[in-house]
């Protein structure tokens, strides 16, 4: 794991420590919360599957594969 995808990592773990405390100290009904926290969850679970999805098909073994052939022969 990189730097920076360790520092992307903390981040977004801090990110959501400070929502969850956050959600759980704020001034609402219990049946609120629950909608909210379920929509939120819902949300970054749609978003973190699209990543997943658009970085999965970045680095496709048969992309990889191309730039792999194609810098061979650049540098032949």
């Amino acid at each position: 794991m990189t730097k920076n995808s360790k520092l992307a990592l903390g981040i977004l773990g801090a990110i959501t420590a400070g929502v969850a405390i956050g959600m759980l100290l704020a001034p609402e009904k219990g049946k609120d919360m629950r909608k909210k926290l379920k929509k939120t969850a819902s949300k970054w679970s749609d978003e973190m599957t699209h990543l997943f999805e658009k970085g999965k098909d970045k680095f496709s073994k048969s992309d990889l594969k191309n730039k792999a052939e194609a810098m061979k022969e650049t540098l032949s």
